[in-house]
């Protein structure tokens, strides 16, 4: 059930190179790699860790840049989840759509503001 996780940061290039190689100890490799987040995976379509730089702009602190991701099936299902948990009272962070090629995502907090993603490729 679990795409990836994210932890923030500060420093792109200081977070990549640390993780780089402590996620090669896991036999880990970088997947994917955008402007602002870098993600590390094992196999296709297993779950991946990644960091980033907060999308408000604001500095990563412990808990902002942190955030659950789930992965889903089919764009279809991120829409409708994703529509459903608005409908539940969640507040957009993200409408969703494709943020990469491949990279369908939509982004909501819960009632307690925790982020969550939902995803597909």
């Amino acid at each position: 059930m679990i795409a990836y996780t994210t932890l923030g940061t500060n420093d792109m290039a200081r977070a990549g190179a640390f993780y780089d190689k402590l996620l090669a100890e896991l036999g880990a490799k970088r997947v994917m790699d955008f402007d602002r987040i870098v993600l590390w995976g094992n196999a296709p379509k297993s779950p991946m860790f990644a960091v980033c730089k907060p999308f408000d702009g604001k500095p990563a602190t412990v808990g902002n840049g942190v955030m659950i991701s789930l992965g889903v099936d089919s764009r279809a299902k991120v829409d409708a989840i994703y529509r459903k948990a608005i409908e539940l009272g969640a507040k957009d962070e993200g409408a969703p759509g494709e943020r990469g090629p491949g990279f369908y995502l939509a982004y909501f907090r819960d009632l307690d503001g925790n982020k969550l993603a939902l995803f597909t490729s």
